[in-house]
């Protein structure tokens, strides 16, 4: 089965050789996403909270653009600067998926692109 590339502006272009989306078989694999504003391309920095709301913000996006939503991920990966940014990115991600979340892993990392707090990759049904 072939395989479809995922653009919007509404989401951050990649800053690399990879794309924010790709639909294959009925599955949407997304890249992960930082807190990058789509409108500028500049980090936005803050704490965990708001890198976290705005890297989902980004992940919805791009699942919108694919005509898919955040209540059709599946599983997501979230990369932690620091595992004790966990309570409070918890919370903003509870807020993002309310009901029926996907499955999920969370690690800890040494550096993230642009020293962000937090990044968040997703698989989710196309």
């Amino acid at each position: 089965m072939p395989k479809e590339v995922i653009r919007t502006d509404g989401a951050p272009m990649p800053i690399g050789p990879y794309s924010q989306a790709i639909r294959v078989s009925g599955m949407l694999y997304l890249s992960g996403q930082v807190a990058l504003d789509p409108a500028t391309g500049q980090f936005l920095g803050g704490d965990i909270k708001a890198q976290t709301r705005r890297a989902l913000q980004n992940l919805s996006a791009v699942l919108e653009a694919a005509g898919s939503s955040p209540d059709r991920v599946v599983k997501t990966t979230v990369f932690l600067k620091d595992m004790n940014d966990f309570g409070p990115m918890n919370e903003e991600y509870a807020s993002f998926f309310r009901e029926s979340p996907p499955a999920r892993s969370t690690v800890a990392v040494a550096k993230l692109p642009r020293d962000a707090l937090v990044e968040i990759e997703a698989i989710a049904l196309a």
